[in-house]
């Protein structure tokens, strides 16, 4: 297992991240896994083993019981490893206008109930869990502050910013004088490659680190779905998991296919291939795997130590590739002579129309 500096920050963390959705596995997370604690120390145990050393959740995962879960199981071991979790959403029953959002209320709220339901005095990464059009950002950035000075958390992050959202929030930092973000985890993966025109630039040029959610498009690069067979039964596409959406199946079995392809040639899975082709991607310090069986996760962690040939990973980026849209084509077809590192990333990846 590599360790990679998440972002500009001085922390460590391991490639792979062992994601807690399936800690529980209750109401609408149900279909990613229903651990109780027994099964969730054993993954636990399964992935220390392997290296791993960053535990992602969120309070919303089963109405909190994934926090619950993971602290119970963690036990005496907690500061051994880095814990992350999220805030902005309603959580279980809870009611009311201030149950959800950044305001500096529900931030405060929300940070001492998952410090109580993880049984720990701090949260090693804590990040907004979604956009709040509806609160000043400076009122966000600066109860995150509040929480960094106090102890209470070590570092903050995003995830599923737009890229003038992060920006904005990054602004509002240094403007404040305020802890800034050190990482964004988004959705990324062979599936669905957009975060490459402004997400990935933006980590590079503002030193971000990226934690990736859902390398395995919620299973659909794992291999076990080809083309014109039906989502094997007990699948989460057979229980109606939505996300990501599939905008082009034609392309997605291309892509599958060619991961197949590879991975007979290394005796891996397709699974291993789809997460070592998103490990080697800019900016990119840690994939979140999660996993229902343990045969899964064995799996799923293997492809920490698979290293794809220059041929293969342009096999892939070949395949995966889709249209830039504008102003990304416009720049490629007349700026290449002052890109800038974090533009270049975005031109070599893919073809303007």
């Amino acid at each position: 297992m590599d360790y990679r500096q998440l972002g500009a920050s001085g922390l460590r963390v391991s490639t792979i991240t062992l994601g807690t959705m399936g800690f529980a596995g209750t109401g609408w997370a149900k279909p990613v896994g229903n651990l109780d604690v027994d099964g969730a120390r054993r993954q636990i145990t399964m992935a220390r083993d392997a290296g791993v050393n960053l535990f992602d959740t969120a309070d919303v995962y089963s109405a909190g019981q994934s926090e619950e879960i993971l602290g119970a199981a963690l036990g005496s071991d907690r500061d051994e490893v880095l814990i992350a979790t999220k805030v902005r959403m309603q959580v279980g029953d809870a009611d009311g206008p201030n149950q959800l959002g950044l305001s500096r209320f529900h931030i405060i709220n929300s940070v001492e109930a998952s410090l109580r339901r993880l049984g720990t005095d701090h949260i090693d990464l804590y990040q907004v869990h979604e956009w709040d059009g509806q609160t000043p950002l400076e009122e966000t950035m600066a109860a995150l502050d509040t929480l960094v000075r106090s102890g209470k958390v070590r570092y903050v992050g995003a995830s599923n910013y737009t890229g003038w959202q992060l920006m904005k929030a990054l602004w509002a930092a240094d403007k404040t004088a305020t802890e800034k973000f050190v990482s964004q985890q988004i959705y990324y993966s062979l599936q669905a490659r957009d975060a490459e025109f402004e997400l990935v630039p933006v980590s590079i040029d503002q030193g971000l680190g990226i934690l990736v959610w859902s390398p395995l498009a919620g299973g659909l690069l794992s291999g076990k779905y080809r083309r014109g067979q039906d989502a094997p039964e007990g699948s989460r596409r057979f229980q109606g998991w939505t996300e990501p959406p599939v905008r082009d199946e034609d392309q997605l079995y291309s892509i599958i296919d060619t991961l197949v392809e590879i991975g007979e040639g290394h005796g891996v899975s397709a699974a291993q291939v789809a997460l070592a082709w998103t490990l080697a991607k800019p900016a990119v310090t840690s994939l979140i795997v999660g996993a229902r069986t343990e045969e899964q996760l064995a799996d799923n962690l293997a492809a920490a130590n698979l290293q794809l040939g220059a041929e293969e990973i342009s096999r892939l980026d070949d395949v995966s590739r889709v249209g830039m849209p504008y102003p990304h084509w416009h720049q490629a077809n007349t700026g290449s002579d002052r890109w800038g590192p974090s533009t270049a990333t975005l031109m070599t990846s893919h073809d303007p129309e």
